[in-house]
């Protein structure tokens, strides 16, 4: 009764309760809607219960407009007399349309999508960890390990080419990403492990600087204290082939570093009993249809193609299911005809490859990789390949050194200038990376070789072209009895010991030597005698008078490294040599003049010579197809002023312009009052290292990263050099303790800042600003900065002076600012927006800093929309006293998906994010805060996991 009188009398109130519902239910549609765009866009799949919703709530408030329209007609028969059968019966449908929408409402999903299943395999980028269902359940199981803290060795094997170190760098990339550990570290240990070379690789990742300590217990000893700083840490060692003892390298583990993680690579499981793993984990090959994925996209095959694809398929089967072969191959046979695709399945199922047992038990994958090195193309291609072989397993190959050796083999004509040579090889090696037959490495002027595919490498060398490899083997006695080499044209024994030399080998055929002596060993005199046709010699360690060599007229690549040199006059008689190689040769103490005779030489190489202390005058001027000149650290410093001196006095830096085709300098420079006045580099300049006045191997251990480099320290910043090197497209710039420096990038040099990549300025009292710039409106300025740090910079007032409109910093991804004591800001609105690659900031001692990003520029350029910093993984920030905030308060929202790691000393309790209310996205792993006892109300809003605080720290969550 109560129910049916509110239908005849409350007409208004269910008019208001159905706009009301029905508004809810039209934004609760809204809302889904852009759930459902946002997760499309991240390529996840929508449940259909959310379709089905929408669809619902749609037709829902599509069938209500006709109750609305009778709502405007307000259920009246006269205006001045209600119809009461009609407002009774529109009350009756309004309330039961409510219902329907709140009903409706309350079923709203919560969850709209779902992600999708893997793209297959032939969507995966080839060059990359390419997911299988081997490699995701051993990356499943080593990823559930490593989180486990009762195991703390895991061991990975399987055979040779299935994909284990691919897998396991997956591995350390997805640990870093997760940030499980502080440090991951990776180092190779090969057939014949090198404690030394395995201390060395670790010990450089962690910036460690252990090459003073002569002992391998020394350097342990060093290594083992630096890991013990670590809290937790992850240690992969790839391709272990036998028990390796983690004490004698200085690994801490078990009881010793409860924190340490040791995850091991190698082609045999009882390496992984033998190192007591806690869990093992087998990487097999890929099964057959995934095999065939990847093999067709590295074919690039089509499905329209059925009779090619069926031969194509048995070409993949005879892979084994082993990636390295599947891609190589497929990249071999890729645009060839059908006739060839038949003639390469015959090959590859009639071949009988030699067997090798000691290195792998299946032959297929060595008869593979033999067939892609017939379908290279070119045969300097097949020469490059064929001189990578020479080196060390699992050794980093400089590029320059395969152009040192490139003589004789079609890499380097006679006439040609070694930059051509150089292009070459570096042509043969692109082509090889693209074959997977070569690896890239860290930088780019080195690469590496597989194992596997050296293995096939040293066969194809010996049978094709007379080699003779040896290397890296740590051998000390002479490898064969035999003296003869009838038919040996190559000869590598690099990597080892040698403390003796037969003499009068016979070697008529022999173009190139490669050799590793023990130190104290003294060449014998004929050791060379019955190598006429040589070439290229390369010796490191022992002892060698250059009169043994007297008869080798023929070289035209010499390079002794770390020998005992003597009679380097007799280098006179070697008239067709174009490389010259001195490196760290300790006891030489001045070049002979006779070299200034070599009219042929293109590349004089003296780095580390310590005890140089004379090249005579004119020696260098004389020299006139000089290309590259390096002498660098630790070497030759005592350049004389003006060049016009006699009676035995140094060269001086005049004579290079006398090199009209120098392209490549490295030298040192201690006394900046040593450059002659007038003097101006060489136009021809392509790549350079020049370090001007004083600096320790610390701080110049990382400018080989770039072709042009320099230097200063400790001295006048001498500005005319300064801007000429400057406008050869400097990428690395260091400068450190120089005095009556106000502004170090004036306008005048802005267009070079697009070259720029890394600038560290350190102790420069009088510095004011660091780069002045000018109306700019061309391309963007600092664009290709990665790394800029700053310290020790007391009258520093402002990094960039200027309008910065036409400054981008969207490579900038390390900032490090450091004692900077009048400093008030970093960034305007504008350089905010830009840093997109942004990764760490790193900020201590900033007394005077305000702001991190000031709310308006000397533009007056308001901030348009918050910024969003979509790399930022790490925040450090340590008493800077005057900090406000570290985000301005005009920002509705921050952005920082991938931070981390966030970390405070405070000195004031300044808020993080402003004294405002913000939607903070901030999925923090670790906060430690310092020298504060109250951290602010702001801590509430930041969403953390897994907090992590310093022992001095009290504080809550609130």
């Amino acid at each position: 009764m109560g129910r049916q009188f509110r239908y005849m009398f409350c007409f208004n109130n269910f008019v208001e309760e159905f706009k009301e519902q029905k508004e809810n239910l039209a934004l609760a549609l809204d809302g889904l809607q852009k759930e459902v765009e946002a997760a499309e866009r991240n390529a996840e799949e929508i449940k259909k219960v959310v379709k089905k919703w929408m669809e619902d709530a749609n037709s829902k408030i599509e069938g209500a407009k006709p109750l609305e329209n009778e709502i405007g007609r307000n259920g009246k028969c006269f205006p001045w007399c209600p119809n009461c059968m009609r407002q009774f019966k529109l009350s009756k449908a309004l309330a039961k349309k409510s219902e329907t929408f709140r009903e409706l409402l309350e079923k709203k999903p919560t969850k709209v999508s779902y992600r999708a299943h893997p793209q297959p395999i032939e969507f995966l980028p080839s060059k990359d960890f390419t997911p299988s269902e081997s490699s995701k359940e051993a990356l499943e199981q080593i990823m559930k390990a490593l989180k486990d803290d009762t195991v703390n060795m895991i061991g990975l094997y399987g055979m040779g080419g299935v994909g284990k170190t691919t897998l396991v760098k997956e591995v350390g990339r997805r640990a870093k990403e997760l940030q499980l550990f502080d440090e991951v570290l990776m180092a190779t240990v090969s057939q014949n492990p090198n404690v030394t070379d395995i201390q060395h690789q670790m010990a450089d990742k962690l910036g460690l600087d252990i090459k003073e300590k002569s002992t391998n217990a020394g350097r342990a000893d060093r290594l083992w204290q630096r890991l013990k700083q670590v809290e937790k840490m992850l240690i992969i060692l790839d391709d272990v082939w036998k028990y390796i003892d983690l004490k004698e390298i200085g690994i801490p583990i078990g009881d010793d570093h409860r924190g340490c993680k040791i995850l091991l690579t190698t082609r045999r499981t009882n390496v992984c009993s033998s190192m007591k793993c806690q869990q093992k984990v087998f990487l097999r090959e890929l099964p057959e249809k995934e095999a065939w994925d990847l093999f067709r996209i590295n074919a690039d095959l089509l499905d329209g193609h059925p009779t090619l694809n069926t031969v194509a398929r048995e070409v993949a089967r005879e892979c084994q299911g082993l990636p390295i072969a599947l891609v190589t191959v497929g990249r071999a046979l890729r645009d060839q005809s059908a006739l060839q695709w038949e003639l390469a399945c015959r090959q590859l199922k009639e071949s009988q490859f030699a067997r090798m047992e000691q290195i792998d038990e299946k032959n297929n994958a060595y008869t593979c990789l033999k067939l892609s090195y017939d379908y290279l193309k070119l045969q300097e291609t097949k020469s490059c390949f064929v001189l990578c072989c020479l080196f060390p397993e699992d050794y980093d190959i400089p590029i320059q050194d395969l152009t040192r050796y490139a003589v004789g083999y079609g890499l380097h004509q006679d006439a040609e200038p070694i930059e051509d040579a150089r292009k070459r090889v570096s042509v043969a090696i692109e082509n090889l990376k693209d074959c997977c037959m070569l690896l890239g490495s860290e930088t780019e002027e080195h690469v590496k070789m597989h194992d596997l595919v050296r293995d096939v490498a040293i066969h194809i060398a010996s049978e094709e072209y007379g080699f003779m490899v040896k290397a890296g083997l740590g051998l000390e006695k002479w490898p064969m009895r035999d003296t003869s080499f009838e038919g040996c044209t190559t000869i590598s024994l690099m990597g080892n010991q040698l403390a003796e030399l037969p003499e009068g080998l016979v070697c008529p055929k022999l173009k190139v030597l490669l050799l590793e002596v023990d130190s104290g060993l003294n060449v014998p005199e004929r050791f060379f005698e019955g190598m006429k046709e040589i070439e290229v010699l390369s010796l490191k360690g022992g002892c060698l008078s250059l009169q043994s060599l007297e008869l080798s007229t023929k070289l035209q690549s010499l390079v002794l490294i770390s020998c005992n040199c003597k009679d380097l006059i007799r280098l006179r008689k070697l008239q067709r040599l174009k490389i010259l190689g001195l490196v760290s040769c300790s006891s030489i103490e001045e070049l002979p003049d006779e070299i200034g005779e070599l009219k042929e030489l293109r590349l004089l190489d003296v780095t580390g010579c310590r005890r140089l202390r004379r090249i005579p005058v004119n020696l260098i001027g004389r020299l006139k197809k000089l290309e590259e000149l390096l002498i660098g650290e630790y070497s030759f410093e005592e350049w004389d002023v003006d060049g016009t001196s006699t009676g035995g006095m140094n060269a001086s830096l005049t004579e290079l312009n006398s090199l009209s085709q120098l392209a490549v300098l490295s030298l040192r420079m201690p006394k900046v009052e040593c450059i002659p006045r007038d003097f101006v580099f060489p136009d021809s300049l392509r790549k350079y290292d020049i370090i001007l006045g004083n600096a320790n191997e610390y701080e110049i251990m990382f400018r080989d990263r770039y072709p042009t480099s320099l230097i200063v320290g400790g001295t006048s910043l001498n500005a005319k050099i300064f801007e000429q090197l400057f406008l050869h497209k400097l990428e690395y710039v260091e400068v450190r303790d120089c005095g009556d420096v106000f502004t170090l990038f004036p306008a005048r040099l802005r267009q070079g800042l697009k070259n720029l990549k890394e600038v560290i300025v350190d102790s420069c009292k009088s510095l004011e600003e660091v780069f002045e710039l000018g109306e700019e409106k061309e391309l963007p300025l600092l664009s290709s900065l990665t790394l800029l740090q700053l310290r020790g910079l007391p009258e520093l007032k402002c990094i960039w002076k200027g309008p910065t409109r036409h400054v981008s910093l969207h490579s900038l991804a390390h900032l490090y600012l450091n004692s900077l004591d009048k400093l008030t800001f970093i960034f305007t609105p504008s350089l905010a927006q830009s840093l997109q690659k942004l990764e760490r900031l790193h900020i201590e001692y900033c007394h005077e800093l305000k702001h991190i990003i000031i709310e308006e520029d000397g533009e007056r350029e308001i901030i348009p929309e918050s910024p969003c910093f979509p790399q930022l993984k790490k925040i450090n920030i340590y008493f800077c006293d005057k900090l406000e905030y570290v985000l301005p308060v005009s920002l509705s929202h921050i952005n920082c998906p991938q931070l981390r790691k966030l970390s405070l000393g405070l000195r004031s309790n300044y808020s993080f994010l402003g004294p405002r209310n913000f939607d903070a996205q901030l999925p923090l792993q670790r906060l430690t805060i310092k020298g504060h006892e109250e951290v602010g109300n702001w801590l509430a809003q930041l969403q953390v996991r897994n907090l992590y605080f310093s022992t001095n720290l009290n504080c809550q969550l609130r």
